[in-house]
C-alpha cells in the first residue's frame, strides 16, 4: 500500500493506492495553512478506509517546483511519518509525477506556471530524465517544445488527474525498476529563489 502526497500546487492531494488501484483519494484548495491540513487528511483517508500506518509500506511525495512552503511542509511530514514507523520514502520531482500521466511511450515536456511570465519546465521518456527541472522564458520554452514529442501542462492535468494518485503510481513503476534508492532526496526542489532569497541576495550582491 502506498500513501501519496503532493503539497506543491494549488491543489492539495492525496492518495491511497495499491497496486495500480486506487483506494482513497482526496484533493482540496491549499488554501491558508496546509501544515494544518495535512495530517487530519492522512488520518482522515485511514480512518474511512478502515486502514492504518502499519499498512502503509511505501511513502510517495512531491519536491516541487511549486509551493515553496509546500513543499517543505509535505517532505517534512513525510520524513516524521517514514521515520517513526521505518518506511520506505519515494521522493519524486512534481514535474515528473505530473508527467507519468502521459502513457506514450516518446518525450514529453511537462511544464507549469512559475509566476512572472515565467515557467518550471522538465522532460521524460519513461523513467528517464531528458531535461532536469529548469526555469524557462517564454522564448526557451518555445525551443524546449520543439525538442519533445508532446508537451503536457501541469494546470491543465490538474483538471481531470489527482497528481498524488499519479505519483503514488510513478512511484510503483520506479520500485518496480529497482530505482528507489534515486529517489530518496528529500530536499525541496526550488529551481529559482523564493522572493525574500532574492531581496536577501540583492542586498548582499550590494555590499
Amino acid at each position: 500500500m502506498i500513501l501519496s502526497i503532493d503539497t506543491t500546487l494549488p491543489l492539495l492531494s492525496l492518495a491511497l493506492v495499491e497496486k495500480g488501484s486506487v483506494i482513497t483519494a482526496i484533493s482540496s484548495r491549499a488554501e491558508g495553512s496546509r501544515n494544518e491540513k495535512l495530517l487530519p487528511a492522512i488520518d482522515w483517508m485511514l480512518a474511512e478506509t478502515g486502514l492504518s500506518m502499519t499498512q502503509i509500506e511505501l511513502i510517495a511525495v512531491t519536491r516541487g517546483p511549486g509551493s515553496f512552503t509546500g513543499a517543505r511542509i509535505g517532505l517534512a511530514t513525510v520524513q516524521g511519518l517514514a521515520m517513526a514507523r521505518a518506511v520506505p520514502v519515494c521522493a519524486m520531482g512534481t514535474l515528473e509525477a505530473a508527467g507519468s500521466a502521459q502513457a506514450a511511450s516518446g518525450s514529453t515536456l511537462v511544464v507549469s506556471e512559475a509566476g512572472r511570465g515565467e515557467f518550471y519546465g522538465a522532460g521524460y521518456r519513461g523513467l528517464d530524465e531528458l531535461l532536469a527541472p529548469t526555469l524557462l522564458t517564454v522564448e526557451t520554452l518555445s525551443i524546449e517544445v520543439g525538442r519533445f514529442e508532446t508537451t503536457m501542462r501541469v494546470e491543465e492535468l490538474m483538471q481531470t488527474f489527482n497528481l498524488a494518485v499519479l505519483a503514488a503510481r510513478r512511484a510503483e513503476e520506479i520500485a518496480r525498476a529497482g530505482r528507489l534508492e534515486l529517489y530518496q532526496n528529500l530536499i525541496p526542489i526550488y529551481v529559482r529563489l523564493a522572493e525574500a532569497e532574492v531581496r536577501l541576495k540583492q542586498k548582499l550582491d550590494a555590499g
